[in-house]
């Protein structure tokens, strides 16, 4: 029974080898067409990768200050960080931690703000806002002008909504064109978190590149001052407080001062009690607004330490700067991407469908050769 299945395994791995024979063999018969095609799948790849703008890269890597102990859950979270993983602030009170910042650059308050930032265009020294860029400088492919032509035609019949030209962007509720640029600067501004070591990463894809770099750079400014101002979003509170009551008894010693001074200036050298006892009294008075003003001083240089002890550090890895070479296209993976795929396509039409096509018109001719046959017999007998 053995000998039996290894000589059928055998068979069977023949005829493979003789189907994949056979099948190299078609080919390399068909080879001026597969030729064909592959050049015509370059010139198409040729076509579509020089069509495509070129797109400008500007990377920035920020290290974020380490957190304190209790909020990475002390040995658990050393064990965490050697599996790959990141307790991030579920021990803590911080709700902003570096994973969440993707979240925060993509968010539409954060986006919108960037539509005001001024850059400059490193092709003329123009200069204007990310949103004048996006909506006046950025350019597509031609198919895409082709593809958007029916929706143009169909927008022309369209009543459009007036907008005026000084109105605030409402992040509430965005208009079609807010929400496109938001849409579109989504997609070009993006971060990213190496989940062991916190690095965050900024990229920012722009067809100018020093647009890109400046756009980089004040995205990098603002992610950080955004989680600046939450993380001392308390302390600021409690200074400016602080220093509201620091400013209240500094005039409520001023005046108790005052009133002392100007009693001892009216009843200088009376020896009578009651004139004694009101001195005493406003001397006291002076004191205890003094010692207030001294409490409330000391109050606010604590707030004022807490303030910067709350300032997140940042310490940027990889700065900014301006990209010499373009990101994309990808022009000779876009080239042979192509050619591939027209080869394949060329060696599936020669196997698979043009046989499959001869098999059909051949089933045809002779069905419509029964047909007349019987049809010639019938009237044969007639």
């Amino acid at each position: 029974m053995q000998e039996v299945n290894d000589t059928n395994k055998i068979q069977n791995d023949e005829e493979k080898e003789i189907d994949l024979l056979e099948l190299a063999t078609t080919l390399w018969k068909q080879r001026k067409k597969l030729a064909i095609w592959s050049v015509c799948g370059a010139i198409v790849g040729l076509v579509v990768a020089f069509s495509i703008p070129k797109e400008f890269a500007t990377s920035v890597k920020l290290a974020p200050e380490a957190t304190d102990s209790k909020s990475g859950g002390g040995s658990l979270g050393a064990l965490a960080s050697m599996a790959g993983f990141s307790m991030g602030a579920s021990g803590g009170a911080d709700a902003v931690y570096p994973q969440l910042y993707p979240d925060v650059v993509g968010s539409v308050p954060f986006t919108t703000s960037l539509f005001d930032v001024e850059v400059q265009t490193k092709t003329d020294g123009r200069k204007m806002t990310v949103r004048k860029y996006l909506e006046d400088e950025t350019k597509g492919p031609w198919w895409g002008a082709v593809f958007g032509l029916p929706g143009q035609i169909i927008g022309l019949f369209k009543s459009k909504e007036e907008v005026s030209g000084n109105r605030k962007v409402d992040n509430f509720q965005l208009t079609m064109d807010e929400n496109k640029l938001v849409e579109a600067l989504r997609q070009r501004v993006t971060a990213s978190v190496d989940q062991k070591t916190n690095v965050v990463t900024i990229d920012v894809k722009m067809q100018d590149p020093l647009v890109s770099a400046i756009l980089a750079d004040t995205v990098v400014a603002r992610l950080q001052e955004y989680v600046t101002d939450y993380r001392t979003n308390k302390a600021r509170h409690d200074l400016e407080y602080a220093i509201k009551l620091n400013e209240e008894a500094k005039a409520s010693y001023y005046k108790a001062q005052q009133r002392y001074a100007d009693y001892l200036d009216r009843n200088q050298g009376l020896a009578f009690h009651s004139a004694q006892t009101m001195r005493d009294r406003l001397e006291n008075e002076s004191a205890l607004t003094f010692n207030l003003y001294n409490q409330t001083a000391q109050q606010v240089q604590r707030a004022q330490a807490k303030v910067q002890e709350n300032t997140p550090v940042y310490a940027v890895v990889v700065p900014a700067t301006v990209p010499i070479k373009a990101d994309s296209p990808k022009k000779v993976m876009i080239l042979a991407g192509f050619t591939f795929l027209a080869f394949v396509a060329c060696a599936a039409w020669i196997l698979f469908l043009a046989p499959l096509l001869a098999e059909q018109k051949l089933k045809s001719g002779s069905a419509g050769l029964l047909e007349n046959r019987d049809a010639s017999v019938s009237e044969k007998d007639k």
